[in-house]
């Protein structure tokens, strides 16, 4: 692929000399999931805006690199919010890994003690963590955000509980299995299986009544809560019908969080580890939660748009459109299921594929074979330990391609301002998941790749059209250039471009005698004889009518 060269990356701090960017210029016109711009960030390492939490359950064992809690809370989240950074950043949702009780206890399997900082080890589902914060926390941060206009995302794990510990016994077999441990070679050793040691999975396939965990009656009993559990449960059965089987447990309690919260949306862990009738039943129960809420809080409902379910089906890629192979068998985690998948070809298909023909790919596949849905595009995560720029030599490039390209995107925090993923000492994923490198805004450096991101996020927030819009090549000579078109939303954007004049023919979009505005140069232009010459030094073109 043609490597995107920024000659005059200097001029980008011209128009962003300050640590916050105006957004007066643009406003959000409509939304639609499948050109969302999300924002995935690890609760504990984004910001620290309670330090009184940082340390609960005497999680005070030495750990290994990047293996401990270090503080990062909800309130840490809201702090941002309230700052404008994420609007700043043209993001429209956020989604933070899971912030329900952790394990109290730490496991050390050769990388030194590890605690559950990250969120994907449970021990209650029906609380959040003290290490993120209180409920209290999470209405204002969901209160916060909605009134930005930006959505919340919750991560949700039904597959397994978290690791055994000293501090934490396995529960009942009648909940859990703890062998064999999955192969990952056919449909059925994949997901009736542990993912790996010492992680219980949940049995999922079971609809035989169970009792509660002994270890949760006691935990409830002792925090004055279990009577009131009982009757919220008990509800919950009588008005479903379901029978009391693990699954419907934790869906119920995952549930939760959307009546008495009003979050926007679940991205769903280890999708293909579960049966995939759960995951249906877990939409079924989702939406009538959404639906609950917003009739019980009509001031508060932001739009008409569904749930929003992003499904972890991991290696899913858009080239399988609906279907993913298990070797032995293909699935559809699309159809009554997930509005969406993250999309693990992504970051691939970026490095291999000229800009024009993935552009042209993807636009393909999102509006034949996975019409009506979306995938979630992503350059790095925090599991994936091939990110498409590992050593952040081309962070431009990464921003550009991402926040660009047909589809929802997700933002990685740090992303947008380089942090680092090659960690010294750490082990595995573990250098994926530093804390956010918020000293860095200090230098010029890093300011001037923000402001980069900013102005592609922000102009991808208030058009659809980028994300969810039909994509046609204009031309890939001396450059990329297309447009955009989604219901009434047009837009001409041009990427590789040469500094100075860059004509550009727009008349399949605009109109002749138009006012159209560059949002990334700032400067306003008029649409002559079908074309429009913009004079920048930038090598991007984004072009919306003025």
């Amino acid at each position: 692929m043609k490597k995107i060269v920024y000659l005059i990356i200097a001029f980008a701090f011209i128009n962003c000399n300050s640590k916050k960017q105006s957004t007066e210029n643009y406003s959000i016109k409509t939304f639609d999931w499948r050109g969302a711009n999300i924002y995935f960030l690890v609760t504990d390492r984004f910001n620290n805006g309670d330090k009184s939490n940082d340390l609960n359950f005497d999680r005070t064992k030495e750990t290994g690199v990047l293996r401990g809690f270090e503080g990062g809370d909800i309130k840490g989240v809201t702090q941002k919010i309230k700052e404008g950074y994420f609007t700043d950043l043209g993001i429209n949702a956020i989604w933070m890994t899971p912030i329900v009780e952790q394990i109290h206890g730490a496991t050390d399997e050769g990388t030194g003690n590890t605690y559950g900082f990250h969120g994907y080890w449970a021990k209650d589902w029906s609380k959040i963590d003290p290490n993120y914060g209180t409920k209290e926390d999470l209405k204002e941060l969901v209160d916060v955000a909605h009134s930005k206009g930006i959505r919340v995302l919750l991560d949700a794990v039904i597959n397994h509980t978290g690791p055994v510990t000293d501090k934490d016994s396995v529960w009942p077999e009648s909940w859990v299995r703890t062998e064999p441990q999955c192969k990952y070679s056919n449909y059925e050793n994949t997901i009736t299986c542990t993912l790996v040691k010492n992680l219980p999975d949940i049995r999922t396939d079971s609809n035989e009544n169970v009792e509660l965990p002994p270890q949760l009656v006691a935990k409830w009993k002792a925090e004055g809560r279990y009577e009131q559990e009982l009757k919220e449960l008990d509800e919950f059965f009588k008005r479903t019908g379901y029978p009391r089987a693990p699954r419907f447990y934790i869906i119920k309690w995952l549930t939760d969080y959307i009546t008495e919260f009003g979050i926007d949306g679940y991205r769903c862990d280890t999708v293909k580890h579960t049966e995939e009738y759960v995951w249906s039943e877990f939409k079924i129960e989702c939406d009538y939660a959404f639906e609950q809420y917003k009739k019980n809080n009509p001031d508060k409902v932001l739009d008409n748009s569904d749930f929003y379910l992003v499904g972890e089906v991991y290696n899913y890629g858009i080239s399988g459109g609906k279907l993913f192979n298990f070797g032995d068998k293909k699935v559809n985690y699309f159809d009554d299921m997930f509005t969406s998948q993250i999309n693990f070809e992504f970051k691939w298909n970026a490095k291999q594929q000229k800009v024009k023909d993935l552009f042209t790919k993807y636009d393909s596949i999102l509006h034949n074979q996975l019409k009506g849905y979306s995938v979630l595009n992503y350059m790095t995560s925090h599991d994936d330990d091939s990110p498409f720029d590992k050593n952040r030599a081309k962070p431009y490039e990464t921003g550009t391609l991402l926040l660009l390209s047909p589809g929802a995107s997700q933002v990685y925090y740090g992303d947008e301002i380089a942090r680092d993923l090659t960690i010294e000492g750490s082990v595995g994923d573990a250098t994926l998941r530093s804390f956010m490198n918020w000293d860095s805004l200090s230098n010029n450096e890093t300011q001037m790749l923000l402001s980069h991101w900013q102005k592609l996020g922000q102009f991808r927030a208030n058009h659809m059209a980028v994300g969810a819009g039909k994509n046609t090549i204009i031309t890939d000579e001396n450059g990329l250039v297309l447009s955009r078109t989604f219901k009434d939303d047009k837009i001409v954007a041009g990427i590789n471009l040469p500094a100075g004049n860059k004509k550009l023919n727009v008349s399949s979009v605009f109109k002749n005698g138009e006012s159209v505005f560059d949002f990334y140069s700032k400067q306003e232009y008029e649409v002559i004889n079908g074309f429009v010459t913009v004079n920048s030094k930038f090598p991007i073109v984004l072009l919306e009518k003025n």
